[in-house]
């Protein structure tokens, strides 16, 4: 219960532990804990609920002029920490994506595959732009798009600049606007509203799901066919996850099966050279 305290209290009071990490580490050190919670939250997909919006908010607060955090230093470390967590996150996929059908996970539901998978169908790429701006799904896109949805270059182009530009916004309005005696008098109501508006979307699509389930339930027929249709199309997404991770699979195979091949046919080559 220790770690779920630390991290509850974290996104209560973001502002009082990057206080009490200056004083306690210094003005380098202090960047340590700030981009350890941003590359975790960003690079394992077990720890999605950990505070990040209200953080780089916070330490942009602490960049202004006299707060402890030198501004440039704060973007240069959150940037390196979300480009390298997501990175991280898709070679966990690449390497050992079978954990997302194991039930492992917890946080890893069907449902949110499937959503997934339906953003990378509908915008491609822009799916790990849009998803940096929504909790809980900046986690897991990374893991999705190493699971067969995207090459690494591809993936690297579009997590840079989502990267860079979720840190940029958070950090900056915090920076620009974090000395106004308004949001200093309430600064905790508003980065409760910061958590609050990031995972809106998400909390509206659980209640949509909820009331159409409801109304279908009570005999609704519009309402029983469209979850008819949902549920169509999330068999058919699981369908077409299943086939993309396969071929993923097969090329790699093939990948190594041609690279063994390759260098049994040099070593037979030296040899042949040898005699």
């Amino acid at each position: 219960m220790g770690i779920i305290d630390f991290f509850i209290n974290l996104l209560k009071d973001p502002r009082g532990f990057i206080a009490g990490w200056i004083i306690a580490l210094g003005p380098v050190w202090v960047y340590t804990p700030l981009f350890l919670v941003v590359f975790v939250e960003t690079g394992l997909v077990f720890f999605p609920f950990l505070p990040g919006d209200s953080l780089l908010f916070a330490a942009g607060v602490f960049s202004a002029d006299g707060g402890g955090l030198n501004v440039w230093a704060t973007l240069i470390v959150f940037w390196a920490a979300a480009i390298l967590g997501n990175t991280s996150n898709y070679w966990i996929a690449r390497l050992f994506g079978s954990i997302s059908d194991s039930g492992k996970v917890k946080a890893l539901t069907p449902e949110r595959m499937a959503k997934l998978d339906h953003f990378f169908e509908r915008y491609g790429g822009l799916t790990i732009i849009i998803t940096r701006f929504m909790p809980f799904f900046r986690t897991f896109a990374p893991f999705i798009a190493g699971t067969g949805h995207m090459n690494f270059g591809k993936f690297t182009f579009f997590n840079a600049v989502g990267g860079i530009s979720w840190v940029s916004l958070f950090v900056l309005v915090g920076y620009f606007f974090g000395g106004i005696p308004f949001v200093q008098e309430h600064f905790e109501v508003i980065v409760l509203g910061i958590v609050a508006v990031s995972v809106a979307p998400a909390f509206i699509g659980v209640i949509k799901a909820a009331l159409n389930s409801r109304r279908a339930k009570e005999g609704d027929p519009v309402a029983q066919a469209a979850e008819r249709v949902n549920e169509a199309e999330y068999e058919r997404e699981l369908t077409e996850e299943r086939v993309m991770r396969a071929e993923a699979e097969a090329k790699a195979e093939a990948r190594r099966r041609v690279a063994a091949e390759d260098a049994q046919a040099a070593s037979e080559t030296e040899e042949k050279g040898g005699e």
